[in-house]
């Protein structure tokens, strides 16, 4: 996550690899949302973690959301997380996701040459930023390069798509803050879902990023930092 580096200079942060992302092996059984959120709540009860703030974004966004749910960690920001479509939503999120990931795959080669243009960023950034020609190469390479090359990216399509949608939180059951942002302009996890995830989630703070798409630490990486930091301890 490009925010991560000045994140840190404020807080202590552990950025977790899910199962089958980055260096972690995948997981063994079932791949989905309920599983790969287990492997985390594990993670910070083996490490002493109780109490801890956790901030995701998309599948992220969703699973520390689902955390708070089942009351591990403290404070949560989710930021344009899935899970709250509608079923026509969710039919248009995997029939246009799953090219684009396709894509990203057949050009895994250029993409370094690819994202070094403007116009190669906004050929394959579209659906995913609101100003793609605007980003910088070091900022988008290696979250698509992650994409690209994680061997679980499949299967977890598969669990955010196949499996049940995101269940809620009744008030006062969650164990700390609660804070949920949205791009105005996610093509992704489209804006309207937003309110859906607000009843879900009666004690959450719904924020909006202006001019922002899927990625508000693409897109307003500044304020993606600020409303992290006001809104964990």
């Amino acid at each position: 996550m490009p925010i991560i580096k000045e994140l840190a200079e404020h807080r202590e942060v552990i950025a977790v690899d899910l199962p089958g992302f980055g260096e972690t092996p995948p997981l063994t059984g079932e791949v989905s949302i309920a599983t790969l959120t287990d492997s985390v709540a594990n993670f910070i009860r083996e490490e002493g973690l109780d109490g801890v703030a956790t901030v995701g974004q998309s599948m992220g966004g969703r699973m520390v959301l689902e955390l708070a749910r089942r009351g591990v960690g403290g404070d949560t920001v989710a930021l344009d997380p899935g899970g709250f479509w509608s079923d026509r939503e969710l039919a248009v999120f995997s029939a246009t996701l799953r090219p684009s990931i396709a894509l990203v795959r057949a050009v895994r080669g250029r993409l370094p040459s690819l994202l070094a243009t403007p116009v190669g960023r906004t050929l394959l950034l579209a659906q995913l930023s609101a100003r793609p020609w605007a980003l910088s190469p070091e900022t988008v390479l290696p979250d698509v390069s992650g994409l690209a090359d994680s061997p679980a990216t499949g299967a977890a399509l598969d669990a955010l798509t196949k499996g049940p949608k995101q269940q809620g939180a009744p008030a006062g059951t969650v164990p700390g803050r609660v804070t949920i942002g949205w791009g105005r302009r996610d093509l992704v996890t489209v804006p309207r879902q937003a309110a859906r995830a607000a009843e879900l989630f009666p004690d959450a703070v719904l924020h909006w990023f202006e001019r922002c798409g899927h990625f508000p630490q693409w897109d307003a990486p500044h304020e993606a930092i600020r409303l992290v930091l006001d809104r964990t301890d």
